[in-house]
């Protein structure tokens, strides 16, 4: 684990909500200057705390209308399988997130499709075909009631 102060936090904090901040900006909402504000985030960026950019865009406004956690089971736990079975959910982009879980399932999977249609084609043509595969269980998300990617500790003030 990173050893993180309350600058470190309070910087990670404003990046999670506004990643495209100018350092200048970045640094005066966390009081220090430009150079040493610039030195942490490169800090926090090569110890791994910092892992990437990207911009969170509306699943909708790029045409997938429909959202479902799939729970996978697998028949076989070997090495073999679960890698195969982790390679070919790699290589399927409508899976944007694939967690390995404890509990009755062996993985969780975060998938969007544009409708039920396509999801139907990816869950019987892709993923009951996966190596390893021996069932899933789908639930579809009807409403997003908190989807807070930026989950950065917000420092607690002194």
């Amino acid at each position: 684990m990173a050893d993180l102060d309350e600058i470190d936090k309070k910087i990670l904090s404003v990046l999670q909500h506004e990643g495209r901040l100018p350092i200048v900006e970045l640094a005066d909402r966390v009081g220090l200057s430009a150079t040493p504000c610039q030195r942490r985030v490169k800090r926090l960026e090569e110890e791994g705390v910092i892992t990437r950019y990207a911009a969170l865009v509306a699943p909708a406004a790029m045409g997938y209308g429909l959202q479902a956690l799939v729970e996978v089971t697998l028949d076989d736990h070997s090495e073999k399988t679960v890698a195969a079975f982790e390679a070919a959910i790699r290589a399927r982009p409508e899976v944007v997130a694939c967690y390995a879980v404890t509990g009755d399932m062996d993985f969780l999977l975060h998938v969007f499709a544009p409708d039920l249609a396509r999801f139907s084609d990816f869950a019987m043509k892709a993923l009951l075909r996966m190596p390893g595969v021996k069932g899933s269980r789908s639930s579809f998300i009807m409403q997003a009631v908190k989807s807070d990617l930026a989950w950065a500790p917000v420092p607690r003030l002194k």
